[in-house]
């Protein structure tokens, strides 16, 4: 199934190298915006459930606020313990100023 893409905001509303919380329907995702290019992972850090939105940026890794656990912007992949877990990433871009969220298209139960 294809997900469906949601207008976040202007891409002068991301600070740089400073994370934002989204939320949209149950999903939390901190967008990153580092330089031209812009990431989005799953806000809540896979050890302690902090938000990865409030941590600190390091070239394409943001250090959870509360363990120190590093995560890959690129790939949601814990580069530091005690994370052993990933994040989900998720696809973000901006056209024409505006930026858009991919979200995953939600499933029947």
């Amino acid at each position: 199934m294809t997900g469906y893409r949601v207008s976040i905001g202007r891409i002068e509303e991301f600070e740089q190298d400073v994370g934002r919380l989204v939320e949209l329907d149950e999903h939390r995702v901190a967008v990153f915006r580092i330089g031209d290019d812009l990431y989005a992972i799953g806000d809540r850090c896979s050890h302690a459930e902090a938000s990865l939105s409030e941590g600190e940026v390091f070239d394409l890794t943001v250090e959870c606020p509360r363990h120190g656990s590093e995560f890959n912007l690129v790939t949601g992949e814990p580069g530091a313990l005690p994370a052993t877990k990933p994040v989900p990433v998720y696809t973000v871009e901006a056209i024409d100023g505006e930026v858009f969220l991919e979200l995953p298209a939600e499933t029947e139960t």
